[in-house]
């Protein structure tokens, strides 16, 4: 989409909401489905920062609890881009907030955790790396912040995973770890020593070090965006950030342990070989429709030549535009398309799994795929990134867009309300998830490269 299209639509969309007070995020369909609304309720209207970094409703605040820079506890610094994240219990009531560092292959170390000139890499065993390249490791990885909710400081911060590229998103598993997605692939060269395009498992631990650095090589080797774990099943689902991506499914050998290998798949939809569902030549999905799948398997996942996602769209899988974030909640896969639907302006899908996922039954009662949201409205939703499932069941909605960013939240009917914006900087939102305990909502800001925690009258959602 042209810049000069994209802020037309932005100012259009600005103009009709302020006559109507309530604007449409796309046409009736024709499955009969209520257009989308946005809705004030039920924590009302953004308020201003006076600081100008996080406008949020009335009642709520927000704490900046780490800052790329700043010292951690194992004599590192908090890596820049703060990602995807996920929490998990720790002990005595503490939270586990593992997140991710999107920072590219480069040269030098200004982002990294190991100081400009890597100064402070004498601090770890470099074999504890995945790849400590020719003299300049790989700078992206994890950080993992201990975190007290009741008196919201930061108990302790170190790194979790290192010598990986580009660490995007990723996802909890039932079994208390993080899954961490490399976002770029790449051949060895004259700066890194190893192959990347991989995910890799950190296990949800207070102690101080290094997970194990093993790729897991079965889950496929693309630019890997999310992942989603059903925990009936311990099927895992996993995004692709790619204007031709597909949607794909791996099953584990040996549930919860992944290096054990397993079968890697790709949606198709059922009756309708090679789908594309971006909607951008034409519609072919329309929001509301249910479509059963099917499961393509593919074959050669570590293949070099990145190609995964041109061999099984020729099989039949389905293409997406540009996978996103992905979470589980509500017996069902969320995942986000960043670019899709005739503007360009992204698309929210369903996945409800088979009761039989990944069975010899599941041919007589597949899952089904549904377009959840379909944006034709800037200044409502635009370009959804990261995603999680709320403690009430509704949807929390990053944006990643040059114009404004804002957090987002959608009701099971498809409605949408503000929780809040960024007022600080031109900065994509991302790794917004809940404590345990359900009150705090950590969040990134992340080419400002902080950690928000946020509080406020939850509780205001869950008793409406």
């Amino acid at each position: 989409m042209s810049l000069s299209r994209k802020h037309f639509l932005k100012q259009a969309g600005a103009l009709s909401l302020g006559f109507s007070g309530l604007h449409m995020l796309s046409n009736l369909t024709s499955t009969g489905k209520t257009p989308h609304e946005l809705i004030t309720e039920p924590f009302g209207a953004l308020q201003a920062d006076p600081a100008e970094i996080f406008n949020l409703p009335e009642g709520f605040s927000y704490k900046i609890i780490s800052r790329f820079g700043d010292p951690m506890d194992d004599g590192l610094k908090v890596p820049h881009r703060p990602d995807g994240m996920a929490t998990f219990p720790g002990p005595d009531g503490t939270t586990i907030l593992i997140r991710n560092h999107e920072v590219n292959a480069a040269k030098g170390g200004a982002e990294s955790a190991f100081g400009e000139n890597f100064e402070l890499a004498d601090n770890i065993n470099l074999e504890d790396l995945y790849d400590p390249g020719h003299d300049n490791p790989g700078q992206g990885g994890t950080t993992t912040v201990v975190y007290d909710t009741e008196t919201q400081e930061v108990v302790r911060e170190f790194l979790s995973l290192g010598g990986t590229i580009r660490n995007c998103a990723g996802g909890p598993t039932p079994w208390n770890s993080w899954l961490s997605c490399e976002e770029f692939v790449s051949e060895p060269d004259d700066v890194y020593a190893k192959r990347h395009g991989y995910v890799f498992e950190v296990p949800a631990s207070t102690e101080m070090g290094l997970a194990s650095p093993t790729p897991i090589k079965a889950m496929g080797r693309f630019n890997h965006e999310a992942v989603a774990v059903d925990p009936k099943s311990n099927v895992i689902y996993l995004t692709e950030d790619d204007s031709e991506s597909l949607l794909y499914r791996f099953i584990p050998d040996t549930p919860g342990q992944l290096l054990n290998g397993g079968t890697l798949q790709a949606l198709a939809v059922r009756n309708r070989p090679s789908l594309d569902t971006r909607n951008w030549e034409s519609r072919t999905v329309e929001v509301g429709n249910t479509m059963e799948v099917e499961w393509v398997d593919l074959e050669e996942v570590d293949s070099p030549d990145d190609d995964l996602r041109y061999r099984g769209f020729d099989d039949g899988a389905a293409r997406f535009a540009r996978g996103e974030g992905m979470w589980y909640g509500n017996e069902a896969v969320y995942f986000a398309c960043t670019n899709g639907g005739p503007e360009e302006l992204g698309q929210i899908w369903k996945y409800t799994p088979s009761p039989e996922e990944a069975k010899p039954g599941e041919a007589g009662q597949p899952g089904k795929l549904e377009l959840f949201v379909e944006s034709m409205d800037s200044a409502i939703i635009e370009n959804a990134d990261n995603l999680t499932v709320a403690p009430w069941g509704d949807l929390i909605v990053c944006e990643d867009t040059g114009e404004k960013q804002d957090l987002n939240g959608i009701t099971p009917e498809g409605n949408v309300y503000k929780l809040g914006r960024n007022a600080q900087s031109n900065s994509e939102l991302a790794g917004a998830t809940f404590s345990p305990d359900g009150s705090t909502l950590f969040m990134n800001i992340q080419h400002s490269g902080i950690t928000l925690a946020i509080t406020g009258p939850w509780n205001k959602k869950r008793q409406g």
